[in-house]
């Protein structure tokens, strides 16, 4: 009875694991703004929900949002301009920018559908205007890429063969984005996002060598212990330097 029951499960498994494979590849698409094959799985509709979703609690976490509103300001004028200058503008999503009050967190982040932020902690490290269209610039490209919506794709992916469940959970999935599960892009997202960044910025008339400005200033917050790049999941600042370098030339040229 044992052995059979044992091969029944086997048989159920190898069901649901070809359930998922099959499922997976059906949602297979090209990405009409990147020409990228992904495995995506949400409409724009529900990226901007998830987004909407789990934005409260991303502010929350980083300590409200910053209340000097010319600041505020500032971010919204750059991050729009990059928008309207750019094929995001033709996209369905909803852009909008935020300038969080932390202090210390040097970061930035794009949640599906267009919910755009940048801590007060970077945004004081920038020099200029052009650092923060890099910045600002890089994260739309986060969003235009689909990344959330491909990493939510995969992750439902192994959901399925744990759990044999096929229904999406929006509610979980903003809790996960609230738990920071499901913000880490990876490397190669990293640098997509790093050349849509350079395109945008030349497309809005900034300077894009402005961009290996935020580099540095990423590199020297990480530290001499920064984790190497074999065991991040970010590239190291000093590879992106060279791949924003070979963009730039890419897009100039273009141009």
């Amino acid at each position: 009875m044992r052995r059979g029951n044992f091969k029944v499960r086997i048989f159920i498994f190898i069901a649901i694991a070809a359930f998922a494979y099959l499922r997976k590849c059906s949602q297979e698409e090209i990405n009409p703004y990147t020409g990228k094959k992904q495995a995506i799985s949400l409409s724009p509709q529900e990226e901007i929900a998830i987004g909407l979703q789990s934005a409260p609690g991303m502010v929350q976490q980083h300590g409200g949002l910053h209340p000097r509103s010319d600041y505020q300001a500032l971010v919204d004028n750059v991050g729009n301009k990059l928008v309207n200058s750019s094929i995001a503008k033709e996209t369905p999503y909803k852009y909008e920018f935020h300038l969080l009050a932390d202090p210390n967190t040097i970061n930035a982040f794009a949640l599906p559908g267009g919910q755009i932020y940048i801590t007060y902690a970077l945004f004081s490290k920038l020099d200029n205007q052009d650092q923060l269209a890099g910045v600002l610039g890089h994260e739309i490209g986060h969003v235009l890429g689909k990344h959330s919506n491909e990493r939510i794709t995969n992750s439902k992916y192994w959901q399925t063969l744990i759990m044999g469940s096929s229904a999406i959970d929006m509610g979980g999935i903003a809790q996960q984005y609230g738990q920071g599960q499901l913000l880490k892009n990876g490397r190669g997202d990293e640098l997509e996002s790093d050349e849509l960044g350079v395109k945008f910025m030349i497309d809005a008339g900034y300077n894009p060598e402005e961009m290996i400005g935020v580099m540095q200033i990423l590199k020297a917050a990480a530290g001499p212990n920064r984790v190497p790049e074999f065991q991040s999941t970010h590239p190291d600042p000093e590879n992106r330097i060279e791949k924003i370098r070979e963009a730039i030339k890419k897009y100039k040229k273009a141009s």
